[in-house]
């Protein structure tokens, strides 16, 4: 009894610190950039705009527009996109019981960039929404290729293994990532702007990026949220799981639904972004155990932390040039799950 209050002591104190430290960095990301803003100055903004709280009239006008209209909304979106990947990642590495699992398994990370970039590559608009057919296109290529996974491994095995379904996902992925590359060594005229953006970026994202990845975040987290305890018993096994009641193959179908929501927007506006939704789940596992109760909602606040922070050194560390955050992403990830790996195999021997 004793051991369990300290465990729900221990797990509030978790939760605590980290939307504590949530707060503290996007505050910080808020305030720093190319034009100085102090902390003070960029709380008070904040306050008032989320809040109306205090009087900010004696501010400068351009301040309170560059935290208003271009900090704020790029930190957000940063902060949504960061624990998008972070859920899917979790609930991917848990439904398929592998560490190295993650949304690019199922290629439906690829998916969404393929359809990204043959829309800018062709100039395509659709009507009526031209200023969204990136997204649109990338979110509807993340679901065709999540049929076609689905599909492929239910002709391969009428159970859907967990290993057809990653040997499938890589398969598409590589595909996908070849086509890619071709549609890039044809786009001479937009050879660099698709390559930075598949580097990924949220530079010039204003507030209608947050609006429109908002709803799809809600329903893919509050989803995957919905099937923490069919993801704990897939711990155990597919066979176990369903011996227990699990609708395993039901249940696989609609968390890959879910995954592809949060991957497909997210990739729709930022790009393809490498490691967070490896790395993450990694982190929060060794702090809070593998109950995926409480391992997806804490997965979600680290998420949205690591890429806050990763986008701010993205645009600061070579100021005024702004790296692509892919690139920070990557570097940084490899380096923590190096070091993960190493100390689990530590353990282990």
């Amino acid at each position: 009894m004793d051991s369990l209050i300290k465990a729900n002591v221990s797990r509030k104190l978790i939760y605590i610190c980290s939307l504590i430290l949530f707060i503290l960095i996007f505050l910080l990301s808020v305030s720093i950039g190319s034009v100085k803003i102090s902390f003070l100055d960029t709380l008070r903004i904040v306050m008032n705009k989320f809040f109306a709280i205090g009087d900010i009239s004696e501010l400068q006008s351009n301040l309170v527009i560059i935290i208003e209209k271009v900090r704020i909304p790029r930190v957000l979106l940063s902060a949504l996109v960061g624990a998008a990947l972070s859920v899917a990642g979790t609930a991917m590495q848990g439904l398929l019981r592998n560490p190295l699992a993650e949304s690019s398994t199922l290629g439906v990370s690829t998916g969404g960039a393929l359809g990204a970039v043959i829309t800018m590559a062709i100039g395509f608009e659709i009507p009526f929404f031209p200023s969204y057919s990136i997204t649109i296109m990338s979110i509807l290529f993340a679901f065709l290729t999540l049929v076609l996974v689905l599909t492929l491994s239910y002709k391969i095995s009428y159970t859907l293994s967990s290993s057809t379904i990653i040997l499938t996902g890589v398969i598409v992925s590589m595909f996908a990532g070849s086509l890619i590359s071709f549609i890039i060594t044809l786009s001479e005229e937009k050879l660099q702007s698709i390559v930075y953006w598949t580097m990924g970026s949220f530079s010039g994202r204003g507030f209608e990026y947050v609006w429109l990845v908002l709803p799809f975040f809600i329903i893919g987290v509050l989803g995957l949220l919905r099937y923490s305890r069919e993801l704990n018993a897939f711990a155990l096994g597919e066979e176990k799981a369903g011996y227990i009641g699990v609708k395993t193959k039901k249940i696989k179908i609609m968390i890959m639904i879910f995954v592809s929501i949060l991957v497909g927007v997210s990739v729709s506006v930022s790009g393809t972004i490498a490691f967070v939704g490896l790395v993450i789940p990694h982190i929060t596992r060794m702090l809070i155990g593998p109950n995926h109760k409480h391992l997806m909602p804490l997965s979600l606040i680290i998420g949205a932390i690591f890429l806050m922070l990763t986008d701010l050194i993205s645009r600061t560390i070579l100021s005024p040039m702004e790296l692509p955050i892919g690139v920070v992403t990557s570097l940084i990830g490899s380096i923590i799950f190096i070091n993960i790996f190493y100390a689990q195999r530590q353990k282990q021997g």
